[in-house]
This record gives structure tokens, sequence and C-alpha cells, in this order.
């Protein structure tokens, strides 16, 4: 991936929620997210609290945190910014097993 230095305004700017999230600074994090925001998750699960995000994953992960692979940016159909980052998750389950290689790609949609 690029360094910083390098990295498109969008994709830092979403690296950086990831970031946020992952240290569980929910104020800064909340404070990223456009009004009306959704989280839309496998099996189509949605969500628009970061507080319910977090309650949901605490049965699922001891913890968990991405590495950040690959980014890619584009337009969506109305022309907003779009920014795909992909990686693995890697963490510990409930009981203390640990986890890797697990693959995922969050999509951004910006405003």
């Amino acid at each position: 991936m690029d360094s910083p230095a390098q990295q498109h305004p969008d994709v830092a700017f979403c690296l950086r929620y990831l970031r946020l999230m992952e240290e569980r600074d929910l104020a800064a994090a909340r404070a990223m997210l456009a009004p009306g925001f959704r989280m839309v998750f496998p099996g189509d699960r949605r969500m628009t609290d970061l507080d319910e995000l977090v309650r949901g994953s605490a049965s699922r992960y001891r913890y968990v945190k991405k590495t950040f692979d690959e980014t890619d940016t584009g337009t969506d159909r109305q022309g907003r910014p779009v920014v795909i980052i992909s990686g693995t998750l890697y963490g510990e389950w409930p009981d203390g097993t640990p986890f890797s290689g697990i693959r995922y790609c969050d999509r951004f949609v910006l405003q």
C-alpha cells in the first residue's frame, strides 16, 4: 500500500476512521460520519449506530483488527467518491483462540 504521503486524501480519511474504530475511539470515529450514515454487513445486517456495532462484535470477538492490503478509489452512479479497502482480519475469538487470514472488503461512500 502507498505510504501516507502518497495516499489519496479519501483513502487516508477512511483509514483514519478504521484505525479510530480499532482503538475504540468512538467519539472521534462518530465525528467523521455523515448524518444518517448506515453500515451494511454480510447477511444484509444494517446498522446506524457505532455502539450497536461494538456491542454486536463483543459476542463474536475478544478483539479484531484489520490489515490494510489494497485500496481503490472511484465514484458511484451519483458521482460521490467511493473508497474500497481490503485486507484480512486477525484477532481472538471469545474463547481466546487466535485467528487470522479472514478476508474483508470495506466500501465507503463519501459525502
